[in-house]
C-alpha cells in the first residue's frame, strides 16, 4: 500500500507539472470525470467527440458505498471537469479524492466542478438528519436522475458548463443538446403511456431510490423492503411488508439489481406481488448503455410484471 501511495503521489506530481508547463494541446478533448454512470452517458451524448468521459462508479455498484481506488485519484487529477450527483450521495468517498488529486481546477467552487443537484429541485429534504433513521440525506434524496425531466435539466447544465470550458464547441454542444431533448420528448411520451395503468396505485420499493420516478408517473410508494435506508431487512419487517402488500393488493416490488433479492422474493412468494429487478443506473445491465436505455429497461420490467407487454422497444 505504501508503494502504491508513493507511485500515486509521483504520478500526480508529474501530471500536474505537465499541465503547468502547458503540454496539453489546445485542441485536446475535454476530460470529464463523473461520479456515476448517468451523467457520464448524458455528457457523452452532449459532448460527442469533443469529450473524453470517465465514470468512477459502475452501473451495478451501490454509489453510496464506493471503495475509492488509486486510479480514481489519477482520473480526477487529469480532469478538466468533475460532475457529481451531490446531495451527499458521494460524501464518503468523493471529498478525499478531490483533495488528494491535487487538481485545483476541479475543486468545488471552480468552473471545473459541477454539483448536478444544484440544477434540480430535491425531494425529501429535512431540516436535521437523524442517523437513527438510517442513511438519511438531509439536503434531499440524491436519486433524482430517475426522473427523466431531471435528466433534461442535467443535460442543459452539462451543455452550459462544457460551453464555458470549451467555447469553440458551443455550436456542437447546442446541436447535441437539441437532439437529446428531442429524443427525450419522444421517449417520455412512450414511458408515460406504458406506466399509465399504474397511476395512483401503490408499489413497494427496496431502497428509497424511486421517489422521483414515482412522482413523475404518479405512483404511491406504500412500503420499503429496507426497514430504514441502508439497513438490511429483518424477519419482522419482512412480515409487516407482506401484510401491507396483501392488504393493499400491491402488484409491484421495484428494486435495484445490485441489492440482495431474497427478502423481496420472500414477500412475493407470500403475496400476489412480482419483483421488478432492474438497473437503476446506466451500465447496470449490459443492454443499458444510454440514459434512454435505462428508462426503457425500467419501464419494460414494470409492464412485463403487470402483464401489459414488454414496454418500449430497446
Amino acid at each position: 500500500m505504501q508503494r502504491i501511495d508513493s507511485l500515486l503521489a509521483t504520478t500526480v506530481t508529474l501530471t500536474g507539472l505537465a499541465f503547468a508547463l502547458g503540454s496539453v494541446p489546445a485542441h485536446a478533448k475535454i476530460n470529464v470525470v463523473t461520479t456515476t454512470q448517468d451523467p457520464a452517458a448524458i455528457t457523452r451524448a452532449i459532448g460527442g467527440d469533443r469529450v473524453e468521459v470517465t465514470a468512477l462508479c459502475k452501473g451495478n455498484q451501490d454509489p453510496h458505498f464506493l471503495d475509492p481506488k488509486p486510479s480514481f485519484m489519477l482520473a480526477v487529477n487529469r480532469a478538466d471537469l468533475v460532475l457529481a450527483i451531490g446531495l451527499d450521495l458521494e460524501v464518503g468517498w468523493l471529498p478525499p479524492l478531490l483533495t488528494g488529486a491535487r487538481n485545483p481546477r476541479v475543486l468545488p467552487g471552480s468552473a471545473g466542478f459541477l454539483d448536478l443537484s444544484t440544477l434540480v429541485t430535491p425531494l425529501e429534504a429535512v431540516a436535521v438528519a437523524d442517523r437513527s433513521e438510517g442513511d438519511v440525506h438531509p439536503k434531499g434524496n440524491p436519486h433524482y436522475w430517475l426522473d427523466p425531466e431531471n435528466g433534461r435539466l442535467m443535460a442543459r447544465g452539462i451543455a452550459a458548463r462544457l460551453t464555458q470550458l470549451d467555447p469553440a464547441g458551443a455550436t456542437s454542444y447546442a446541436a447535441n443538446l437539441a437532439s437529446f431533448e428531442k429524443t427525450l420528448d419522444v421517449k417520455q411520451a412512450e414511458w408515460q403511456r406504458a406506466l399509465a395503468p399504474l397511476a395512483g396505485k401503490p408499489i413497494v420499493t427496496f431502497h428509497k431510490s424511486w421517489p422521483y420516478l414515482a412522482a413523475r408517473y404518479r405512483l404511491e410508494v406504500a412500503a420499503f423492503v429496507e426497514p430504514k435506508p441502508g439497513i438490511q431487512p429483518t424477519a419482522q419487517h419482512t412480515v409487516d411488508v407482506i401484510q401491507t402488500v396483501r392488504g393493499k393488493g400491491i402488484a409491484i416490488i421495484l428494486m435495484e439489481n445490485f441489492y440482495d433479492r431474497r427478502s423481496p422474493d420472500q414477500i412475493a412468494a407470500h403475496s400476489n406481488a412480482k419483483v421488478v429487478f432492474v438497473p437503476s443506473m446506466v451500465g447496470g445491465d449490459a443492454k443499458v448503455q444510454s440514459y434512454f436505455d435505462l428508462f426503457d429497461a425500467i419501464v419494460a420490467g414494470i409492464t412485463a410484471a403487470l402483464g401489459a407487454g414488454s414496454g418500449p422497444a430497446p
